[in-house]
């Protein structure tokens, strides 16, 4: 039986300036929105067509960056007789791409595992979070650390993860008014996502604990610990270890 190929139907095109262009597949934080898209970007990543720069993946959309000259290079040497705008062109280009992209492929995930130390000064919102959820601090800690969270993209900050798959038992409001100073390794809850800060940075999710893994590493290619697609899951240590990893880290 042949595979299921993405519907035509299934994404609209538009453009973002004249060198950039968003595929956007649906209107929510989903799963099989997720799969489409991460399907794509290993598509163009391991299929580049002639001025292609990037892609960056988000909730709902693909934006593909490329180089408008290249295209229109490129174009003039194959048809002297038509000249379509890069827009057109790149639009063209992936609307072929996704009629090769099949449904049932399976995604292979990796997965990544986020030391985190809980509550106390590392977590100053988690006694809040337990309040609103009617829950212990153990049992939030408990939920957190139990669950497997997919990194559906990166941004907001430099290695930022956006991460879905949080229990409704331990969701929670992003605070009423955002903290000026987050330190690096902060793991917060904000709604229905979960998320580290990979640098200092202002923000407003409830802190919960904190990691002494670096998430932004400006000199390794890619800089960011974590990619679109990822599975992460948190493992509970205490102060202790995490003073040793700190002390390690340092060392390296």
């Amino acid at each position: 039986m042949p595979e299921k190929l993405l519907k035509k139907t299934a994404y609209t095109f538009s453009p973002l300036g004249d060198s950039a262009i968003v595929i956007t597949f649906g209107n929510g934080i989903e799963y099989s929105v997720h799969k489409k898209i991460k399907l794509l970007k290993d598509l163009l990543e391991g299929e580049p067509f002639a001025g292609f720069i990037e892609c960056v993946p988000a909730y709902t959309n693909l934006t593909v960056f490329y180089d408008p000259l290249v295209i229109y290079k490129d174009q003039n040497k194959s048809n002297h007789n038509e000249t379509t705008s890069p827009y057109e062109v790149v639009r063209s280009i992936l609307e072929m791409k996704l009629q090769d992209l099949k449904k049932d492929k399976k995604l292979i995930h990796r997965t990544v595992n986020i030391p985190v130390c809980y509550g106390n000064e590392y977590g100053p919102d988690l006694d809040y979070v337990a309040r609103y959820n009617d829950l212990t601090t153990d049992e939030v800690i408990h939920i957190h650390s139990t669950g497997e969270y997919l990194a559906y993209m990166i941004g907001f900050a430099p290695g930022f993860p956006f991460l879905g798959g949080l229990s409704e038992k331990i969701a929670t409001p992003r605070r009423p008014s955002p903290r000026m100073t987050i330190p690096a390794g902060a793991v917060g809850i904000a709604g229905m996502q979960t998320g580290v800060y990979p640098i200092s940075t202002p923000g407003g999710w409830q802190l919960i604990g904190q990691t002494p893994t670096k998430l932004f590493l400006p000199n390794v290619n890619p800089p960011s610990l974590l990619q679109a697609g990822d599975i992460v899951k948190f493992q509970p240590i205490t102060d202790q270890e995490y003073k040793e990893m700190i002390l390690k880290e340092g060392v390296q």
